[in-house]
């Protein structure tokens, strides 16, 4: 007579276990031989470790890691801290300017010594300047057709964006500084005040400087302050 294989033997369910352990916490207490003898791999080679070590591994790892993370917030914070102190320096160096002509080299040199950008322009049309007795000077310039239609597709609808910038955009829309050989970069952003006021152009000869992906709410900050100040600029109040 043929005998039955026997059946196979039955696991626990690792799920099971760690549920059932979980909720028996003193299962160890009077055990401390069994912690002991336990031995789990080891996590950065081959073989076995016991589980103190394991444990103090486990928790040196955790340490790094909070640490690291404290180091990434703090390295945010100094560099938001930075980034606001020369904001202020910028914005209070446009308040101090006496006409448009000289917010608009405040806004080029402030931009240039604190931010790193290369080249600035202000393109508004005649309407804003039309009452000044001198035509306006670099980076300033009088707002003509081909530069609107121009400013208004590298916008493409949006109100402020990253892009490339040819040559050949370069020297139409920056004319006051010398063009790269290359592709550049920039950042637009449309001057409104209830009505269009024009353009805000920051350029970087480096076309990686200012990439389509990047935030552009610094950008649409300046612009808005500028649009102001140019407005109350060109017509003060009479006293």
């Amino acid at each position: 007579m043929t005998r039955a294989a026997p059946e196979p033997r039955k696991t626990l369910d690792p799920d099971r276990v760690a549920q059932w352990l979980a909720r028996h916490p003193d299962f160890f207490v009077g055990r401390e031989g069994l912690l002991q003898q336990l031995r789990v791999p080891h996590p950065e080679a081959r073989g076995a470790t016991s589980l103190l070590e394991r444990l103090v591994h486990d928790l040196r790892n955790r340490a790094e890691q909070a640490e690291w993370r404290l180091e990434q917030l703090l390295e945010s914070a100094r560099h938001n801290e930075a980034q606001y102190r020369r904001t202020r320096e910028l914005v209070l160096a446009l308040l101090e300017a006496e006409n448009n002509d000289a917010l608009g080299q405040a806004l080029a040199t402030q931009l240039s010594e604190r931010f790193q950008t290369s080249a600035v322009a202000l393109w508004c049309p005649a309407s804003l300047t039309d009452a000044e007795p001198h035509p306006p000077q670099p980076p300033r310039h009088v707002l003509d057709d081909h530069a609107g239609q121009r400013l208004a597709a590298l916008l493409d609808g949006r109100t402020s964006r990253c892009t490339r910038l040819t040559p050949t955009d370069w020297k139409r829309l920056l004319p006051h500084a010398q063009a790269p050989r290359k592709a550049g970069s920039c950042a637009l952003a449309r001057l409104t005040l209830g009505e269009p006021l024009g353009y805000l152009v920051l350029a970087s000869p480096d076309p990686d400087h200012f990439r389509a992906s990047m935030d552009t709410l610094f950008t649409e900050y300046v612009g808005d302050v500028v649009a102001r100040l140019l407005v109350r600029l060109a017509h003060p109040p009479h006293g």
